[in-house]
């Protein structure tokens, strides 16, 4: 079992007067917020407001980096040169700074979102480009990503703290990996599902797979998607059945 078990949900998800995630209500159960910066969602105003609100609760205040993709969500894959996408997460980082210094607190963390995580997973040249704008943004902020990624290799190598987190909703291959969402069946929509999944995680270490099989999995933080409906209520049951089965939740940042 863990001794110190993050909850981390993806926040900030809105653009001008579209809005996706119940950031209020997420905040008051998750212990780190993995706040949109602008290219895949968010906006200033969204920025500021959550990272006001992540203040005021002690929660943890996360740049969600992404590919420069709006229309997609950050979900479509994008070939972007390492340089380049270097200086567009060091921009995204500096932009959230702002927010959250003057909200009296700081970026703890940095996370990949969407297509950009996933290709960090195996790509070394897009996981070192990620790294290299943490570095470039200054501070050696932590990174979070998924178990044995080449993303956490490079954030090791750097000298930065690699994360691993898990998916409380999201399937898992036998190799460990996420199923892409592509695929039918990506998406765990069961709520006892997920909760025994997330208990699981934090507990045993492992997870059921796609073919029934279980896999390790050794996660520090465990990420609540907040675009699902009922998701600050699904994410409040996960928190109160890791703490019945006596796991410790807190920030790991």
């Amino acid at each position: 079992m863990q001794d110190l078990f993050d909850l981390n949900a993806d926040l900030g998800e809105g653009f001008g007067r579209w809005t996706l995630t119940d950031d209020e209500a997420l905040l008051s159960v998750v212990t780190s917020a993995n706040v949109a910066c602008g290219f895949h969602a968010g906006d200033p105003s969204v920025m500021r407001r959550v990272c006001d609100l992540a203040a005021e609760r002690g929660v943890r205040i996360g740049a969600q980096v992404s590919y420069r993709d709006l229309a997609g969500f950050g979900r479509r894959a994008m070939d972007v040169p390492a340089d380049e996408l270097a200086c567009e997460v060091a921009y995204q980082i500096g932009a959230l700074r702002v927010f959250a210094e003057a909200a009296g607190a700081h970026v703890a963390y940095v996370k990949p979102h969407g297509a950009l995580y996933n290709r960090t997973v195996h790509d070394a040249e897009q996981a070192g480009a990620v790294v290299a704008g943490v570095r470039l943004a200054g501070g050696s902020l932590p990174v979070l990503g998924l178990p044995g990624s080449r993303l956490l290799d490079a954030a090791r190598d750097a000298g930065l703290e690699p994360v691993p987190e898990a998916f409380a909703d999201r399937a898992y291959t036998p190799g460990g990996t996420l199923v892409p969402r592509s695929e039918a069946n990506s998406v765990v929509s069961d709520e006892d599902t997920v909760v025994r999944r997330s208990v699981a995680f934090a507990v045993e270490g492992a997870v059921d797979t796609v073919d029934g099989t279980s896999v390790a999995v050794a996660a520090r933080s465990l990420c609540l998607h907040g675009d699902t409906p009922g998701a600050a209520r699904l994410a409040a049951r996960v928190r109160q059945a890791l703490e019945e089965a006596g796991v410790k939740v807190g920030a790991f940042a």
